[in-house]
């Protein structure tokens, strides 16, 4: 009966949910503090049932459960148990589930972390935030239950999927789901600024950790999930344009334009209604990108599911949430007003121009991704949009937010020195066409192709820009306020920014291809690397058997590596490419496994030498670490709010003003 106590917990913190949606508010509203107070436990309640129904579909998976549904089609005897672990986050039920525990733990996150905040915003927020979570739970409850039972249990189970077999999809999935859920929280915030009335400057500071935490979550998600791609699949790439990529990468691109929007309201009072519209915004994209991966409306490797009656039940939850949300942004954010005024040239002004940039990209990428979905149901046939659209386009958006990263720090609040930034222009542009020039050069053997050029020369603008301010503060500033967190975050993030640029454009343009047939002994020469083809033989894996080949690179006679790229088959007749790669800091040598070709033991070959091709999840490491680092910064830590020192709009409204307000 153990399954049952877990559907049973999901159905008891379903109830909890309900009460912590409804409860707080309902207090806040009628100025009710015991009502509000119901807010904490009801949360801590509700995560420590869904905590238990989590830990007994693992106990399922771990005991080889086959009566349980979810565990006989997702998992069997033979299956390692490390990856018996993420089984139960790999395929739709599960992976909900997980959901609803990350959410769960957010949730938590903001009850230890929020007692000193002004009661009623408090209870607000937790109360939004019971919203989704009953949202989800109801979802799980009537359409994804993980634990209807297989009656006969089956002997074994069938399998995990193959793709999903790899190291990084352990920790990809949770990385992703705590971004996307993150902006729950920034989310919550807003809206309980728009029912308390309290749209003034403080609310983004108790937003803008959670905010930084939740985009560095989801830009490590990314990551990741851009490392498997590239190690997993075969194709020797790292970003596709794929419908579910570009689910995660929306969601991104306006916590990006949050999170620099926000420094923008707390520090100088502006853009006040834009914020509160960007957390929205970046949250209704997640609530998207969820119905994207469950609904099976596109066509993707990492989709879940492909049953309507979810996809129809998370569209009238996104219709609801954004609806509802955006019914009460019009009601309420026409009456902010104030902030600082800021000149043309201003820190305020690069910022807002790299919003707009940020906000075109995810709505460009938006149209790209749903335009099939759309020509599909409007008769025009099933239109295929992939790189050459995203491509082009994504790089021309975001060429003026490159153009003008190393002159944000330098600018200054409300008015800029335009001889300050034209010296930056001179240092950045001198050093990236110095700098770049010769990188470029070196890195290409000669005369490089534009593209590299392009991405050396742009690396080394952006990095000299980070270089030259952290020196001018290493300089002009004393010792113990140099790099508080904030900044640090920031010189990180931009930093990485530079690292990534250059990986990209340099793997782009001087990475090899080739696709041969060798028979063995045979050899092929890539680039400077030959590749000598020893032939294949059988190995025996825990839950697989493998055709594995052997492959000798040699530089100038001297040999570099030995790659065993495999071809393994998993039951049911599953067939998965297992690429082999020898990494390194300046180039990885990859290697896929084709098919076998004639009675001679030969097999087609698709063989890769791709430089700097690391330095694209370099350049992800210290984004994320930005995102991170920046939480630490004490601005950000709340202190005890005495009622002399709460603003007057987060002082709790009684009925009848509220409803004279809203009117």
């Amino acid at each position: 009966m153990i399954p049952e106590l877990g559907q049973f917990a999901l159905i008891l913190a379903l109830l909890l949910a309900c009460v912590q949606a409804t409860v707080p508010l309902l207090g806040a509203w009628l100025e009710e503090r015991s009502m509000m107070a119901v807010a904490r436990p009801a949360a801590i309640g509700q995560v420590v049932f869904v905590a238990l129904s989590f830990g007994i579909l693992t106990w399922a998976f771990l005991v080889h459960d086959f009566s349980v549904a979810y565990v006989a089609q997702n998992s069997n005897l033979t299956l390692p148990w490390y990856y018996l672990f993420s089984a139960v986050w790999g395929a739709h039920e599960g992976s909900l589930l997980l959901w609803i525990l990350l959410l769960g733990l957010w949730t938590v996150a903001v009850v230890f972390r929020s007692r000193s905040l002004p009661e009623a915003f408090a209870a607000r927020v937790i109360g939004v935030l019971g919203l989704v979570s009953a949202g989800f739970l109801l979802f799980t409850v009537l359409t994804s239950n993980p634990f209807i039972r297989l009656l006969p249990a089956p002997l074994n189970g069938a399998d995990l999927n193959p793709i999903l077999q790899d190291p990084g999809l352990i920790m990809h999935p949770p990385m992703l789901y705590m971004g996307y859920i993150g902006f729950s929280v920034a989310f919550a915030f807003a809206i309980a600024a728009l029912l308390g009335g309290g749209m003034d400057d403080k609310w983004v500071r108790w937003s803008r950790p959670w905010t930084n935490a939740a985009w560095g979550f989801l830009t490590a998600g990314i990551v990741l999930g851009s490392w498997w791609a590239y190690t997993e699949l075969g194709w020797g790439g790292w970003w596709f344009w794929d419908p579910v990529e570009n689910a995660s990468f929306m969601p991104w691109l306006v916590g990006a334009a949050l999170i620099h929007s926000q420094a923008i309201t707390e520090k100088r009072g502006a853009l006040r209604a834009w914020t509160l519209l960007l957390s929205i915004f970046a949250f209704s994209l997640s609530l998207l990108g969820t119905f994207l991966v469950r609904s099976g409306v596109l066509t993707s490797v990492h989709a879940f599911a492909s049953d309507p009656r979810r996809g129809i039940f998370i569209l009238i939850m996104l219709g609801i949430a954004v609806g509802a949300s955006l019914l009460l942004y019009a009601l309420r954010a026409p009456k902010v007003t104030g902030g600082k005024r800021f000149a043309m040239l201003s820190r305020e002004t690069l910022i807002v121009i790299g919003n707009l940039m940020f906000v075109i990209s995810a709505a460009m990428i938006l149209i790209g991704t749903l335009y099939p979905l759309i020509g599909d149901v409007f008769g025009l046939g099933r239109v295929s949009v992939g790189p050459p659209y995203f491509g082009p386009l994504f790089i021309l958006l975001m060429a003026p937010i490159i153009l003008l990263m190393p002159f944000g720090a330098f600018a200054n609040w409300g008015r800029a020195d335009s001889r300050s930034l034209l010296r930056v222009a001179w240092i950045g542009g001198l050093s990236g066409i110095i700098g770049g020039g010769l990188f470029a050069f070196a890195a290409s053997g000669g005369i490089p192709p534009w593209r590299a050029l392009l991405g050396s020369v742009t690396a080394a603008y952006v990095i000299a820009g980070v270089l030259a301010y952290a020196w001018k503060r290493w300089r002009s500033v004393p010792a113990g306020r140099r790099y508080p967190a904030e900044m640090a975050g920031m010189l990180l993030g931009h930093f990485g920014v530079g690292i990534f640029l250059a990986g990209a454009l340099l793997t782009s343009s001087l990475s090899i291809e080739r696709d041969v047939r060798l028979a063995p002994g045979q050899s092929t020469l890539v680039g400077s690397y030959r590749f000598q083809f020893k032939g294949v033989h059988s190995v025996q894996g825990p839950n697989w058997i493998a055709r594995q080949g052997t492959i000798v690179v040699t530089q100038n006679g001297e040999t570099i590596t030995r790659l065993h790229p495999q071809k393994r088959e998993y039951p049911r007749g599953i067939v998965q490419t297992k690429a082999a790669i020898n990494a390194g800091l300046s180039r990885d040598l990859y290697v896929a496994l084709g098919e076998p070709l004639g009675n001679q033991g030969a097999w087609s070959l698709r063989i890769y030498d791709k430089p700097f091709v690391r330095w694209i999840w370099l350049g992800g490491l210290f984004i994320t670490l930005g995102g991170f680092v920046t939480i630490a910064d004490r601005r950000f830590r709340v202190r005890k709010t005495v009622d002399k020192d709460v603003p007057k709009s987060l002082h709790i409204e009684s009925p009848s003003k509220l409803r004279e307000s809203t009117a």
